[in-house]
């Protein structure tokens, strides 16, 4: 059995038996341990859902690996996040992804994990498998760059949904902020649509002293949206509930607790869960029960027609530091993957550290992270923060694991100077015929250690 073990001067290969005796030397910007473990560290193909992985890595790059880690395709560029394009989206051609063309030049205070320069976007854009541009956009934005952010979506009719940032005044505001905006783009690059978080403040519930807190925002980036995505095909339209039309846009708010759905037609708030819940205790009841306090959460969605769960929302519950007020953290708490019913707004499924037996604490991403649901029922988990991308069973057990080994300089938390991290905004599984025929993987299991 072989793992990975990186330093910031080199990537050196050890066997496990080794771990007790090793010592790399460590760089005075290096905020984690000297030696941990990177690549996969557990892997059951049998009970695993095995697909290719895709996700821009804290060294700036995309990387597409396989179920062993190995690394089949690199794009030189990152994107905020790098999403795979459908191939039915754009005449069967395989390979496609969308990503970060260019940033806006500067010095940057606000460089995202797992992107370059993220709230610097000059131009989105979408690439092929060797890296060349096929679609380009940003000199044509309002202020002439993209400013795109968090998220994007391909259209069927080959346009493309785009969370951006605008700086700008609010009604009601003590100071111009970043506020959250969508475009909708046509294939020619003409903006047919805009949506602005700034003019629905009275649709996302606050209460008149919480709407107060949001206007006199010492943050400028006072909403933070970190999620844009269309609902699809789903059995509550075909049902009749007009609130999840497919065409309908989910978003989250990490800085207000709340996730909610917006019709583009009208641009209203049409359904919505947050930012006011019943406080979560030290432990959650067994499922199902009401949805309780969620804060700081990420990549809300709706889980697909064709999945286990389809309908649900399921959302990563990164219980970090948020809200207006802020949610007090909890003194031994950690991250939550939620399901949720989005009729009841019941909790149907959950996961926290304590499900692979763990402490709560040992599953824990104060920022960033994502979640998908796998097609056996699995489902996979970015631990942003740390690099850790996981896949678990329903009962909670973990099948296949994963540690970047991308490192690159993270931003300045608060200590004045930079560091060094691995971190990974979002992950996406990626079907392996979804890249070009002959390109190679591995399904070779592996069993981490027992612990002395």
């Amino acid at each position: 059995m072989v793992f990975r073990f990186k330093s910031l001067q080199r990537l050196a290969v050890l066997t496990a038996t080794a771990l007790s005796t090793l010592a790399l030397p460590a760089s005075p910007v290096q905020a984690s341990p000297s030696v941990f473990p990177t690549g996969v560290t557990r892997y059951d193909p049998q009970k695993a859902y095995n697909s290719f992985i895709l996700f821009s890595g804290s060294d700036g790059h995309t990387h597409l690996i396989d179920m062993n880690g190995h690394e089949v395709h690199q794009w030189e560029k990152s994107g905020f996040p790098t999403k795979y394009v459908d191939p039915s989206l754009v005449h069967d051609q395989k390979g496609i992804v969308g990503l970060q063309l260019s940033e806006i030049p500067g010095d940057g205070t606000h460089k995202i994990p797992g992107a370059t320069a993220g709230f610097r976007n000059q131009t989105f854009g979408y690439v092929d498998w060797s890296g060349k541009t096929l679609w380009e956009w940003g000199h044509q934005a309002p202020g002439g760059n993209a400013r795109q952010h968090h998220d994007w979506v391909r259209l069927e009719d080959g346009g493309t949904l785009l969370l951006a940032n605008q700086n700008r005044s609010i009604p009601g505001g003590a100071k111009p902020v970043l506020d959250d905006v969508i475009y909708d783009i046509g294939p020619d690059g003409h903006l047919r649509w805009t949506w602005k978080a700034g003019d629905h403040l009275n649709e996302f519930g606050f209460t008149p002293a919480q709407l107060a807190l949001v206007l006199h925002a010492e943050n400028p980036d006072y909403l933070h949206f970190n999620d844009m995505q269309r609902l699809g095909p789903n059995h509550w339209y075909r049902n009749g509930d007009k609130r999840f039309a497919p065409d309908n846009i989910i978003v989250d708010s990490r800085e207000a607790n709340f996730i909610a759905i917006i019709d583009p037609h009208t641009g209203k708030v049409v359904w919505r869960l947050g930012p006011n819940l019943p406080p979560r205790g030290r432990k959650d009841p067994t499922a199902p029960f009401p949805v309780n306090q969620f804060v700081g959460q990420h990549d809300a969605h709706l889980i697909a027609e064709g999945l286990p769960g389809a309908g649900n929302v399921l959302v990563f519950d990164n219980q970090g530091e948020a809200g207006y007020p802020a949610h007090p953290l909890q003194v031994a708490g950690g991250s939550r993957i939620l399901e949720i019913n989005p009729i009841t707004q019941q909790v149907v499924w959950s996961y926290t550290g304590q499900n692979s037996g763990g402490a709560p604490w040992s599953f824990y991403s104060s920022f960033i992270s994502s979640v998908d649901r796998l097609p056996n029922g699995n489902t996979l988990i970015d631990e942003g923060m740390n690099g850790r991308f996981f896949q678990i069973t329903p009962s909670g057990e973990i099948v296949w694991e994963y540690v970047s080994p991308y490192t690159g300089e993270a931003p300045a938390t608060g200590e004045g100077h930079p560091t060094q991290s691995n971190w990974v905004y979002r992950i996406q599984p990626v079907p392996y015929d979804w890249a070009p025929d002959g390109t190679p993987h591995t399904e070779t299991a592996l069993t981490a250690p027992r612990a002395p």
